[in-house]
Parts: structure tokens; C-alpha cells; sequence
């Protein structure tokens, strides 16, 4: 299976039950862990009641 890293833009070929997987690595997924912990990620807007209503999509 190929992959574009989300972490670093790196395409990579890995096992389809490649651990790190949609990271290249366990570098690139804890950075992006340590970006969510330091909130560097945000919701482009608040949440509203109806956005957890329809939670049938996430499953």
C-alpha cells in the first residue's frame, strides 16, 4: 500500500497492517499528537448540538 504521510508529505510504500499507519513513521504520529496536545488544531468553527446528532457517518 503506498501513503502520503500527513505528518511530513512523504510518500511511502508500507504493509497494509503497517503500525504507524497514516504516519510514515512514529516520529511524524507523535508529532501530530504533540500538535493536538499543544492545540495547534482547531475547529473552524463551535460545535453545535446538531453536529454530534449525526454520529452514524463516523462508525
Amino acid at each position: 500500500m503506498k501513503l502520503c504521510c500527513p505528518g511530513c508529505g512523504k510518500e511511502a510504500e508500507v504493509p497494509d497492517d503497517y503500525r504507524w499507519r497514516p504516519f510514515c513513521s512514529r516520529r511524524c504520529q507523535l508529532a501530530d499528537l504533540g500538535a493536538w496536545l499543544d492545540e495547534a488544531y482547531k475547529f473552524s468553527r463551535p460545535l453545535r448540538a446538531d453536529d454530534l446528532e449525526d454520529d452514524e457517518h463516523l462508525i
